[in-house]
């Protein structure tokens, strides 16, 4: 992801005021962290920002220009408006570019399993982000994990099978499990629940007793 950088100016604006900011086309956020000494409000362009965080993940760097210092933060939280689709808040958690972190990085799934493709199986995801530490400038934004390996029912794939580089270190558990190829459920008809045949045991029991009002009228004559 090419370096994003968002222009930022302090805001005092708080409460219901902030309404009338978003109305205004701006975007309040607020960014904490290291070389900030206590939580600074910001105010962003609200198209601008919501354009380039459109493909920011939790532990994408992005850079935040304000009084002419600039600013490398992960992006930490992103409040939205679902119904109108915008973004209401943004929370920022600056870092130093020089000492480690620890972070939260997604897992995207990619390819075809062999177990899906011949033998009908399901795959079914276990975790779907993984904690790692590194310097921010190796974080990477998301790690592709290629699930052809997996090429029959039971195979599965664990953080211990992840390949990374050497920069990351990886303090999720070896043992979870990523994702697994698992059979497929069949449904088994019963003889219970099988329907009826039609013009079984009814139709006789109709047919009984006609012949014996019949008989009861060949008495009556």
């Amino acid at each position: 992801m090419e370096k994003v950088v968002l222009k930022a100016n302090k805001r005092d604006v708080i409460g219901k005021q902030v309404k009338a900011m978003r109305r205004a086309g701006l975007l309040p956020a607020v960014m904490y962290g290291r070389h900030v000494e206590k939580p600074v409000s910001i105010v962003l362009d609200a198209r601008d920002a919501t354009r380039s965080l459109a493909k920011a993940s939790s532990s994408s760097i992005v850079t935040i220009e304000l009084d002419g210092q600039e600013y490398p933060a992960l992006v930490r939280e992103k409040q939205r408006d679902y119904i109108r689709n915008r973004l209401l808040h943004v929370d920022f958690l600056v870092v130093s570019l020089t000492e480690k972190l620890t972070a939260h990085v997604g897992i995207e799934l990619t390819g075809l399993s062999l177990a899906v493709k011949d033998y009908n199986a399901i795959l079914v995801p276990g975790l779907n982000e993984i904690e790692v530490e590194c310097l921010p400038a190796d974080l990477p934004e998301k790690i592709v994990v290629d699930i052809s390996s997996l090429a029959k029912v039971g195979d599965a794939i664990h953080v211990s099978d992840l390949v990374l580089s050497d920069k990351v270190k990886v303090l999720s558990s070896p043992e979870e499990m990523i994702v697994i190829a698992t059979a497929a459920k069949v449904e088994e008809v019963t003889e219970a629940a099988a329907a009826p045949v039609a013009g079984a045991e009814e139709p006789e029991v109709i047919e009984k007793g006609k012949k014996e009002e019949e008989g009861e009228e060949e008495e009556k004559k």
